[in-house]
């Protein structure tokens, strides 16, 4: 099921929960934690003084090239011109190391991110080239399959910035998901993950927990912990996501805050 259909509403109510959880939790980020997340490893190679930089932006370049792709194609261009200007911006940012020019007191890695796509867009556009297909391939990725994703989202929302702004949204839900499934990897918390992974992002309906401690040998109080103890370390990786492209922990809650009006509307 995705996590940007019709189910947003759940997602929301289900995420605020776990994130409430998680702010008094020790798996969550701490304050400390920030001096070694992506982002203020990049801010502060901006500065001079820290040379992962390159690996850190890489790695959140990965991270946000279904964003990217989606406000280019939101821009106007077709399938394959979107592909090479989104691999031309990402060889953009990597070669050039744009990133010096951050600020750190303004800095959140999507606003950082949406502003230099737009001065990057304004200027290929002028120039109206592109990469050719093939080369400097530096984020590798499916576009197919970001075609795929791109179609499921709801044509009235498909303004280029919203189209970043939900790209983003779905990214740091998925890789939250992801995380959290690959924890549950294993003959039997695999199956348990399995059984309650739909009650993440769509309501438990009646007769739901008996189901699964059916289906689980497990007894349906047994089941309740284990949803809430999934939901709960969902909002920590979801947080911990997060932490990994803002400067500060106050900036978390102001991007979980961000992340539930995007999927709501």
């Amino acid at each position: 099921m995705s996590l940007m259909d019709g189910t947003c509403q759940v997602v929301n109510a289900e995420c605020q929960e776990s994130v409430s959880g998680a702010r008094s939790s020790s798996a969550g980020p701490k304050a400390g934690a920030f001096t070694t997340t992506l982002w203020t490893a990049v801010l502060r190679a901006g500065h001079g003084t820290e040379a992962e930089a390159g690996r850190a932006l890489e790695e959140l370049c990965r991270k946000y090239w279904y964003p990217i792709y989606a406000c280019v194609r939101r821009h106007g261009a077709d399938s394959h011109e979107a592909e090479d200007l989104t691999q031309a911006f990402f060889a953009f940012l990597l070669e050039k190391e744009v990133f010096k020019k951050a600020d750190r007191q303004r800095g959140k890695f999507r606003s950082f991110l949406l502003a230099a796509l737009m001065n990057f867009l304004h200027d290929e556009w002028d120039k109206r080239q592109t990469l050719k297909r093939g080369q400097c391939r530096i984020i590798s990725l499916d576009a197919m399959a970001a075609e795929e994703r791109l179609s499921l989202e709801p044509v009235e929302l498909l303004t280029p910035i919203r189209s970043f702004e939900r790209g983003w949204a779905r990214t740091l839900l998925e890789h939250a998901l992801h995380r959290l499934k690959q924890e549950y990897a294993g003959a039997v918390k695999a199956k348990l993950f399995a059984k309650l992974e739909p009650a993440l992002t769509g309501e438990v309906t009646a007769g739901s927990y008996a189901d699964w401690a059916t289906a689980l040998g497990m007894s349906t109080g047994a089941v309740k912990v284990a949803l809430h103890r999934l939901r709960r370390r969902y909002g920590e990786l979801l947080r911990t996501e997060i932490a990994d492209t803002v400067a500060s922990p106050a900036e978390v809650e102001e991007e979980i805050r961000q992340l539930f009006a995007v999927i709501a509307a």
